[in-house]
């Protein structure tokens, strides 16, 4: 069983990089607010299996619904602030029209 947690937990580390790759990279801050939520996400769950490890569950629910929620509530944000600054608009390739959809 404490295979399978550490298993898990170092698959859900890696899947993080992956996120972080997108959030870093991302062209469009759409991409990059996804990549934070994700990231955000899957803390929570590492959270709760850190939890499972030290054998206090309960106590590491709690956090990690805090953590969601403040999550959530930063991903709100930065989607309010990028919109009204006007990244919610996708680059569009040289010679092309742009269009919001």
């Amino acid at each position: 069983m404490e295979s399978l947690i550490l298993y898990t937990g170092v698959f859900l580390t890696c899947i993080m990089l992956l996120s972080l790759y997108r959030a870093v990279v991302g062209p469009t801050g759409l991409d990059r607010i996804m990549g934070m939520n994700a990231i955000g996400s899957k803390t929570v769950v590492l959270i709760v299996v850190i939890g499972l490890v030290f054998g206090r569950l309960d106590m590491f629910v709690d956090i990690a619904l805090s953590y969601a929620m403040l999550n959530f509530i930063a991903v709100l944000a930065a989607s309010r602030y990028l919109h009204k600054k006007g990244y919610h608009t996708v680059p569009t390739p040289k010679g092309g029209s742009s269009h919001d959809h």
